[in-house]
């Protein structure tokens, strides 16, 4: 996968497919379609470079679709993955992007607790986006799976970013709850059809994803009692890879989305915040105040 470019012409097309009254359930079609998840027993999703993309980086971006947060995936498949693509293609603060969403709900009580599309670099990209389910479940018991975008990461891809040059992909998850602390053998053979020898900590599945990939996450903040604390949870477990932003001004996500990326590259906040819209960049500048990226991040073997 990771084939083509990734065009305005074709991005237009398909948003012009949507219509302007479309909301959620009439552009995620397949919530209300009978579908049926396939499998992910032994599925791996590779980013390899091509003619089209000879120095691919893997970016993998993991959204909440449990019953609060249907309007991520609208917003998502409408502009901000569209506007993101276009600030990483333009300003080029990592070559040849090659992404892939993952769509995260709880896998204590969904039945489709993670998808993951391929990864690609031109509008399959949201083409696939928009194939996902969105279950709208989550079970009320004080967290997300946002491990579960961790494990595949971590296990199930294959990048030439990592393998040829030893070089970090980025994984970016976006949610208004906290992670569930532990992922269990039981849930790990469920979802996945693994063997895991033992329980695993978010903190060991996020060192081990670290080990191929810069990982964030954006808090959304509602503005309701228990957020300071859900994000000071993130804090703890992903400690200088956290923001946070308001669900009011949740159409700058995609330029959050760029100036992670950006200052995890070496640019200043200022820097990154400089190349996007101006009246966004204000609206996020506070976002990433609680962003520091570790001077030495190379990878060593």
């Amino acid at each position: 996968m990771g084939r083509g470019s990734y065009t305005a012409s074709d991005w237009i097309q398909l948003r012009s497919s949507f219509g302007t009254e479309k909301k959620t359930e009439q552009i995620f079609a397949s919530k209300s379609t009978g579908y049926a998840l396939p499998s992910l027993k032994g599925v791996v999703r590779e980013a390899r470079d091509n003619e089209d993309s000879p120095r691919s980086t893997p970016v993998m971006i993991g959204f909440d679709v449990t019953a609060s947060m249907g309007y991520l995936a609208e917003e998502l498949a409408l502009n901000s993955l569209n506007k993101a693509i276009v600030y990483l293609y333009d300003n080029k603060p990592i070559q040849c992007p090659q992404v892939m969403c993952c769509a995260i709900g709880d896998c204590k009580s969904d039945k489709y607790p993670l998808q993951v599309t391929q990864f690609e670099s031109d509008i399959r990209i949201i083409r696939q986006l928009t194939s996902l389910c969105l279950e709208g479940g989550g079970g009320g018991n004080g967290g997300e799976s946002y491990n579960l975008a961790w494990y595949f990461a971590a296990r199930r891809t294959r990048t030439d970013c990592f393998e040829k040059r030893r070089e970090k992909g980025y994984l970016i998850t976006i949610g208004d709850d906290n992670c569930h602390r532990l992922l269990t053998r039981s849930e790990i053979k469920r979802v996945f059809g693994d063997d895991a020898e033992y329980d695993l900590s978010a903190e060991e599945l996020i060192a081990e994803a670290e080990k191929m990939y810069h990982v964030f996450h954006i808090c959304i903040d509602r503005g309701v009692p228990g957020d300071e604390r859900i994000f000071a949870g993130w804090r703890e477990i992903l400690p200088g890879r956290t923001a946070a932003i308001n669900k009011k001004d949740i159409s700058c996500l995609s330029e959050l989305i760029y100036a992670l990326i950006s200052v995890a590259e070496g640019k200043t906040a200022n820097e990154a915040l400089s190349a996007v819209d101006q009246q966004a960049a204000e609206r996020i500048a506070g976002s990433i105040a609680y962003i520091s990226i570790p001077k030495n991040n190379n990878i060593s073997f």
